[in-house]
């Protein structure tokens, strides 16, 4: 039998908790460089699927979202208009450990998003200016100069606003897996799902966890 830490057995009737207590862990434990990164996956509106790292900024175990932010205009937001569901994957291979969550990504409330903004080093909020991600350029002199000229249109503004085009994401949990490296592959692996009742402005409402184990 593997001696590899296994899930709860019953599983809790609720996973947050368990997310909770994993970043923590990858953070005291780290993890490098960004033990909050994870991939992102989108489709568009013909169901072609697109994957890319992103930073897991905010985790809510209650009510249960995972906060990221990117520019509106880029290629996931664009998907995200059209299909406004994804899966987002965090993997600690040194740790043993997988999260998997899939369901709805709503933008974040517009305070929310001038918050973090105003976190962001003046560098990281004058790039959110100047970058129409995704776009193509003629050449990396080119996407310089374009910063340059953004410096020079910000440099009497003490403070700088969050572009309207930029902001954050909340994907809510509607099934989340949890994954605990086993030896011989045998791999301890618990699955949680539940309904979101669609509550306008406020996100939604979750429904309670039912949960089963998986085979490896």
């Amino acid at each position: 039998m593997s001696e590899h830490p296994t899930l709860p057995e019953p599983l809790p009737s609720d996973p947050m908790l368990i997310i909770e207590a994993w970043l923590e862990h990858a953070f005291e434990a780290g993890v490098s460089p960004n033990p909050n990164a994870m991939s992102l996956a989108t489709v568009d509106e013909e169901g072609s699927p697109s994957a890319r790292i992103v930073l897991l900024k905010q985790f809510l175990p209650d009510p249960g979202y995972l906060v990221f932010y990117t520019n509106y205009e880029s290629l996931k937001g664009r998907q995200l208009d059209a299909t406004p569901q994804a899966a987002a994957i965090l993997h600690w291979d040194s740790l043993g450990r997988q999260v998997r969550v899939t369901g709805p990504a709503v933008r974040s409330p517009a305070s929310e998003s001038d918050a973090y903004f105003a976190s962001r080093s003046r560098g990281s909020q004058i790039g959110a200016w100047a970058s129409q991600q995704s776009r193509p350029i003629e050449s990396r002199q080119a996407m310089q100069e374009q910063v340059q000229g953004t410096e020079s249109e910000f440099s009497d503004v003490h403070t700088i606003s969050r572009p309207p085009h930029w902001g954050g994401y909340r994907l809510w949990a509607e099934s989340v897996e949890l994954w605990l490296h086993g030896d011989e592959r045998i791999h301890d692996r618990g699955l949680w799902t539940r309904q979101l009742e669609n509550a306008g402005e406020v996100g939604f409402l979750p429904g309670p966890w039912s949960t089963k184990r998986l085979q490896p």
